[in-house]
């Protein structure tokens, strides 16, 4: 399907038909995703990492009309108590469970009646870049939470969601794609180009920085990479993790990957939803946290990417007439078309990971694999502000993230498609690992 960006500026219709199609899809998959559950389920236990469904899918709702509807095109609230019971800024987390909130049927029909609403705003054929820019925020937050919504199955050992009318994926076969790549050093534009139809307050504005010559993984660290640092009992070991990992190792007792464990006989398997299965060996590791990567990179003489560095590898290219970056800036590893399957592993295609050496097409100009897709990737930074910061009308995002969350990139298998390109930042506090977020690595300092 053909995005808004890709759409010529000077075709509002052709840009509103995609735009509704993406109102349509978000919405099927949010339903979807959660269908299959029980009433008990769609509440759940009361867990820091993860919200209940039920409030979940009526809180993506919530925010659709507040922005899209509410905000901006000036219609009144379609329920009266709706702020007092989805506004996320406003209703703490370990409240949610115990909100008298509206029945499945009565949910299920607020978000029918939201969607049909937009819809009908966007058939009407006068909407403003304003309207636009309100619609296409409150479809991406809703991929968001698609994704978590993803997760928190895994966390709940539940099964996989079933999606209808996914795009058959690549196989997940593909095998090891070791060694590294050598970036040259120069000048970069870190951040959104300002021809972007639509950007977060985090990633603006590119602004030229300075890179030095550089080492990077061709791949994520594998499964089979990963067993060895356990092996070696490398999460028993203090002089591989920082003070803050080591105190977290200790306070959850961790041995190894959140949903590994070792059978009597030896043999490694890997919980997937419901299923337990062994160990795909040229997989990437995935659900690890940030201290778990950093302590597998002093492991291994190895060092997290810096975020300008991973931008470097997925977006930039060499010059011809000089061993230095060129200006060339994609905006995604493989060019600027946006992902189709040979590229990246995105949208639930393969329902979970593939092989690190699978999907040569979406290398990026030095030879990196899949940068987008398959797993978030882990860098080396505290999500911070870029030069001349300003917050957006969803003030809610970013702000309030900066300098007590680590930085990823990439996108991981159930990420959509729309929702990704090379500046696009994601960030977690770096004791999670139920997200979907793996690594690659940097050669260290000699």
């Amino acid at each position: 399907m053909a995005t808004p960006h890709e759409a010529a500026a000077d075709d509002p219709v052709r840009r509103d038909v995609v735009l509704a199609a993406w109102v349509r899809d978000a919405r099927r998959r949010t339903m979807e995703v959660v269908e299959d559950l029980s009433d008990e389920q769609l509440l759940g236990p009361q867990l820091r990492i993860v919200n209940p469904l039920l409030w979940e899918i009526g809180h993506v709702t919530w925010f659709q009309e507040k922005w899209a509807l509410r905000h901006a095109g000036g219609e009144a609230p379609m329920r009266a108590d709706s702020d007092s019971l989805y506004d996320s800024a406003a209703i703490p987390h370990d409240t949610r469970w115990n909100l008298r909130l509206p029945s499945r049927d009565d949910t299920l029909a607020y978000m029918r009646a939201v969607r049909d609403r937009v819809l009908e705003r966007i058939e009407q054929g006068n909407l403003t870049e304003s309207d636009r820019y309100f619609i296409t925020l409150a479809v991406f937050h809703e991929d968001m939470h698609t994704e978590a919504f993803t997760y928190t199955r895994q966390t709940h050992g539940w099964s996989a969601p079933v999606f209808s009318g996914l795009e058959p994926g690549s196989s997940c076969e593909g095998g090891p794609l070791g060694g590294d790549v050598e970036i040259p050093g120069g000048r970069f534009r870190l951040g959104a180009l300002h021809e972007e139809s639509f950007v977060f307050d985090n990633e603006k504005w590119a602004h030229a920085v300075a890179v030095e010559p550089f080492a990077i993984a061709r791949a994520a660290v594998t499964q089979v990479q990963f067993l060895e640092f356990v092996e070696q009992k490398g999460y028993n070991r203090r002089e591989f993790w920082s003070e803050a990992g080591w105190g977290w190792r200790e306070s959850v007792s961790a041995g190894h990957p959140v949903y590994w464990k070792r059978e009597a006989a030896g043999r490694w398997l890997r919980r997937n939803f419901d299923q337990w299965v062994p160990l795909e060996a040229h997989r990437p590791v995935l659900h690890v946290n940030w201290w778990e990567a950093e302590a597998f990179c002093n492991w291994a003489g190895r060092r997290l990417p810096t975020e300008l560095e991973w931008e470097v590898a997925a977006a930039g290219e060499s010059s011809d007439s000089s061993k230095e970056l060129a200006g060339v800036k994609r905006r995604f590893p493989w060019g600027d078309d946006s992902p189709r399957a040979e590229h990246a592993n995105l949208g639930w295609r393969a329902m979970g990971t593939v092989d690190v050496g699978a999907m040569a097409a979406g290398d990026s100009a030095f030879g990196c694999r899949q940068m987008i897709g398959n797993v978030w990737e882990w860098t080396a930074d505290d999500f911070a502000p870029y030069p001349g910061f300003e917050v957006d009308p969803y003030r809610e995002y970013s702000e309030p993230w900066f300098g007590t969350h680590k930085a990823l990139r990439g996108g991981a298998w159930p990420t959509q498609p729309r929702l990704l390109r090379n500046t696009w930042r994601n960030f977690y506090t770096p004791d999670r690992r139920d997200v979907w977020a793996g690594f690659r690595t940097c050669q260290a300092p000699q």
